[in-house]
């Protein structure tokens, strides 16, 4: 008991986790000013269903930064440090182009829409390599778990300003000034990075490191037999490519899913952004608290059966509304509710085991090639929903996508024994991976 409540108060009075919490709203904030957001204004514009789908494509940066992200491993900024140097550039960068985004307009061009929600998805992956690295170095390991959930739930704060605070400000204001709002919230991580401490704890590391040697070495590590995961990187990828694609496709395209059954982008703002990003939050917590119970293993197998199961909700509210009619707010909350409660339920464990992944001599660099696979499930499988939904019925897909959810569980077979889940946070640079103490 004094251990855990020692644990507590260290979380509370460090600094380091209020910054955590502010650069996830950060990243949090660029997510869905080209998704959900973007889709309701070329909904607004007149574009068709399929063609507002097709723009799923320009979050392509997400699924690819890994690509780039070994140049933000080896040079250093010649301003406040290697993360936080490139924290500030793609921060102030993501700012113009979000403000940019603001001055185009979907009926007038959707091919230069694109091309600048292309620049803020680019600035945001890029944005997003330095925080996940900069959120494993910068925390100590005994505490990275309940940091984590912090920074995300500043990203889903950061989502309920982007999703639900943009579309209730849409219906006051014109798109534009929108826009030009959401591009100043991004002030809050750009001063979360000038008062941030820099992480050192890899600076020696990095210091004789060729570029080539940043490009290599962690490739190698991660896919060589010998190295971090003797073997079985491509079963990894595997998995962390299709582990959320069912849910990840059943939610690419709910705010055309909800604006088609009649509901107003207030009613989606206020009702469903507000209670799908809470229930998130919510699963995340409980998510957490029962890794530590379950393992993480089993609360893997768990929550993935959950997230394939939850799908059928939207399935539900489509029967629900066409049968008797009405844009009820209650069945659209719960809805939304279960289908996001298990959505953060399956991201706790996600999560956690990606850190176990992750070789901290190669943090950036190792941790943008999984989350780029997360990226991928988000991006290709929104893309085509809008095609499924038209040709086939939102029920339909939403079925479509629990029995997507399978082939993910059964990858579990093939990875690695429960006890081998079981390692500590924290192992030293030479050890394959760091792993985390909440999976026994």
């Amino acid at each position: 008991m004094k251990k855990a409540f020692e644990m507590l108060k260290k979380i509370f009075t460090d600094r380091k986790m209020a910054v955590v919490f502010a650069l996830g709203f950060s990243s949090g904030l660029p997510l869905l000013l080209t998704g959900s957001t973007l889709q309701a204004w070329c909904k607004d514009s007149g574009l068709n269903l399929s063609s507002i789908s097709l723009f799923a494509l320009v979050g392509i940066p997400y699924t690819v930064k890994f690509l780039w992200a070994p140049f933000l491993d080896h040079y250093t900024p010649p301003f406040l440090g290697r993360r936080r140097g490139w924290l500030l550039i793609t921060q102030l960068l993501l700012t113009a182009a979000i403000a940019s985004l603001g001055f185009v307009h979907p009926a007038d061009s959707a091919f230069v829409v694109a091309l600048v929600a292309l620049a803020v998805t680019f600035f945001s992956a890029s944005q997003d390599i330095a925080i996940d690295a900069y959120q494993i170095e910068i925390l100590d390991p005994e505490v990275y778990a309940f940091g984590n959930q912090l920074y995300v739930l500043g990203y889903r704060i950061g989502m309920i300003v982007t999703g639900s605070g943009a579309l209730i400000l849409a219906d006051h204001l014109p798109w534009h000034l929108v826009y030009l709002t959401m591009a100043g919230c991004m002030s809050i991580g750009i001063l979360t990075t000038l008062i941030g401490p820099e992480p050192i704890n890899q600076t020696a590391l990095r210091q004789k490191a060729t570029l080539r040697d940043s490009v290599w070495l962690p490739m190698k590590d991660f896919f060589s037999p010998s190295g971090s995961h003797q073997g079985k990187a491509l079963w990894i990828l595997a998995f962390f490519l299709l582990y959320k694609i069912g849910g990840d496709m059943a939610t690419g395209s709910t705010t055309l899913f909800y604006m088609d059954l009649g509901y107003s982008k207030s009613h989606i703002g206020e009702v469903a952004k507000v209670f799908g990003v809470g229930a998130t939050i919510c699963g995340g917590i409980i998510g957490a608290t029962a890794i530590m119970a379950l393992g993480l293993r089993r609360s893997l197998w768990t929550f993935g059966v959950l997230q394939g199961l939850a799908c059928l909700s939207f399935a539900w509210l489509s029967y629900y509304v066409h049968s008797t009619g009405s844009t009820s707010l209650v069945a659209l909350a719960s809805a939304i509710s279960i289908e996001n409660l298990a959505a953060g339920l399956g991201t706790a464990a996600y999560g956690c085991y990606m850190a176990t992944l992750v070789n901290r001599r190669y943090t950036a660099t190792q941790y943008a090639l999984l989350t780029s696979l997360m990226g991928a499930t988000r991006v290709f499988g929104a893309a085509p929903s809008g095609w499924i939904a038209q040709h086939f019925g939102w029920s339909n897909l939403f079925v479509f996508c629990a029995v997507a959810s399978i082939p993910g569980l059964l990858i579990l077979l093939k990875l690695r024994p429960p006890q081998e889940f079981a390692r500590a946070t924290e192992a030293p640079a030479s050890t394959a991976a760091a792993d985390v103490a909440a999976a026994t």
